[in-house]
C-alpha cells in the first residue's frame, strides 16, 4: 500500500501550502477515519481522505484604558492573541480551552492584578464535561508541581514539591456517563482543573494528555472572570449544551 506524509497528503486535499497543513495538524483540527491526526510527518495511504475543524476568530468583548476582555476559541493559543491584539496577556488558558481571556494595557494595573491573584482576590469560573459521574459538590485541594522541558509542559500531584491548589466542583448535567461541571479554581497553577479532575477520577473529556478520551476538543470553558471592579463572561460554545 502506497503512503505518503499526512501534512503532504493534506495540503494537496485543501490546497493549501505543506507549512499550513503541518500548522493544521499541529492545532488538532484535522481528523482522518474519524481518528485526530496528530504527527505532521507521520505516513498515511495516498487515499486518506480528511476532514478539518473550524477554527473560529477570537471577539473583544471590551475594551478600556487598563485592560481588554476576549472570547478566546479553542486551537488558538493565548500567546498568539496577545500577538494579534498588540497587548500583553494577564493570565493564560491552555490552547484548547475557550472563554474569557485578559490583556493588560499598563503597568501600574498589571501590577495591581497580579496581586489581586496573589491575594486570591479574583473569581475564575470553568465550566467542564468530565468522564464518568459526579453526583455531589466537592473541594480538591491538592498540590501541583510543574515540569517544564524545551517542547513540552505537564504538571502532577506532588505532596513534596507541589505548591497550594485548590479546585471547587459542582455537578450541572449528567449526560450518560459523563457529568458537566461548574469549576471554581482558588489558585491558578499549570493546568491546574485537568491535573485536579485526573486525580479524582473524573478527567476532562477529550484531555487525553491528562486521561481523558478523545473527542473534537478539550471539553473545558473559561465561563466567567471577577477582578477589582470588572466583571466579564464568555457564553457556553455550542458544544457543550450537550455532548453527541
Amino acid at each position: 500500500m502506497k503512503t505518503e506524509k499526512a501534512y503532504k497528503l493534506l495540503a494537496r486535499q485543501e490546497k493549501i501550502s505543506n507549512r499550513a497543513a503541518k500548522e493544521l495538524i499541529d492545532r488538532g483540527v484535522v481528523y482522518s477515519g474519524g481518528k485526530k491526526v496528530v504527527v505532521a510527518r507521520g505516513e498515511l495511504p495516498v487515499s486518506a481522505k480528511f476532514k478539518v475543524l473550524e477554527i473560529k476568530k477570537s471577539k473583544k468583548l471590551f475594551e478600556d484604558e487598563n485592560l481588554i476582555a476576549i472570547e478566546k476559541p479553542s486551537f488558538i493559543s493565548s500567546e498568539e492573541i496577545a500577538k494579534s491584539y498588540g497587548y500583553p496577556l494577564l493570565h493564560r488558558l491552555d490552547k484548547e480551552t475557550s472563554g474569557i481571556l485578559l490583556l493588560v494595557k499598563n503597568e501600574e494595573f498589571r501590577k495591581k492584578a497580579i496581586k489581586l491573584f496573589k491575594d486570591k482576590k479574583v473569581k475564575k469560573e470553568y465550566i467542564a464535561w468530565v468522564e464518568g459521574i459526579v453526583a455531589e459538590k466537592a473541594v480538591i485541594n491538592a498540590p501541583i508541581e510543574t515540569i517544564k522541558t524545551k517542547n513540552s509542559i505537564f504538571s502532577k500531584i506532588s505532596k513534596k514539591r507541589g505548591k497550594e491548589a485548590v479546585t471547587f466542583i459542582e455537578p450541572l448535567m449528567i449526560e450518560g456517563k459523563k457529568t458537566k461541571l461548574k469549576i471554581e479554581i482558588e489558585t491558578g497553577r499549570t493546568h491546574q482543573i485537568r491535573v485536579h479532575l485526573k486525580s479524582i477520577g473524573h478527567p476532562i473529556v477529550g484531555d487525553e494528555k491528562y486521561g481523558g478520551k478523545e473527542y473534537k476538543r478539550i471539553m473545558l470553558h473559561a465561563h466567567k472572570i471577577e477582578l477589582d471592579s470588572y466583571s466579564f463572561e464568555s457564553k457556553e460554545p455550542p458544544e457543550f449544551t450537550r455532548l453527541h
